[in-house]
């Protein structure tokens, strides 16, 4: 499926459809995390180096337009399925840490989790889930759509300039710069992740065997 998105894709490079296109990958990624929207706005940025079409500030428009959409109706659906989000089995978890990080950080987790894979659906689902005020969301998440698509169209247009006369070696370079930064970003997040203190072993003496020892 994403391999036949992305032959689409180079299809349309130089035709205004790819505007649309990249709106509509954007869009559908908020809520459907396997579309490969990032991918594409990458690809668009080797190619707007490359051969000058398409135009990387309409690349970064349709692209952020996609993604504030998207991220709006995830932020829907999270309203209307909490219940549902919180006793899935396999979202408990990403629910639970998406709870936490919006407790510790408020809207600014929005902008972060934009760049962790998983992340942003999450964190829309569970911000429409609590309720967080809309108006509020939709601020941070202007923020974080523009952030999100200047960094795909820019890391795919250094990577088209640096080969400007092979695109595919351009794009295997702006995936590279892509996947590296959210490597660092992921390294760096365990690293300061809190660690729990191991509990002594004395704690572990249960109030039974305390009895025992008094009588």
């Amino acid at each position: 499926m994403t391999q036949a998105i992305l032959d689409t894709l180079h299809d349309v490079m130089a035709s205004p459809w790819i505007y649309p296109a990249l709106f509509a990958l954007a869009l559908l990624d908020g809520f459907f995390p396997v579309v490969p929207a990032e991918t594409s706005v990458i690809t668009a940025g080797v190619f707007a180096a490359a051969i000058g079409a398409p135009d990387l500030p309409l690349i970064v428009a349709a692209a952020a337009l996609g993604a504030f959409a998207g991220d709006h109706v995830s932020y829907a659906i999270g309203r209307g399925a909490n219940n549902r989000l919180r006793n899935g089995r396999r979202s408990r978890r990403t629910f639970a840490w998406a709870e936490r990080a919006l407790a510790e950080r408020g809207g600014l987790i929005l902008v972060v989790a934009r760049y962790i894979p998983g992340g942003r659906t999450a964190c829309t689902l569970t911000m429409g889930a609590v309720a967080y005020p809309r108006r509020s969301f939709a601020l941070f998440d202007a923020v974080a759509a523009l952030s999100w698509a200047l960094y795909s169209g820019l890391i795919g247009y250094v990577g088209g300039a640096a080969f400007e006369n092979d695109p595919v070696k351009g794009l295997l370079l702006g995936l590279g710069i892509a996947v590296t930064i959210t490597a660092a970003v992921e390294v760096v997040r365990y690293l300061r992740r809190p660690r729990v203190p191991a509990e002594p072993q004395a704690s572990l003496v249960t109030s039974g065997d305390r009895r025992r020892r008094h009588s």
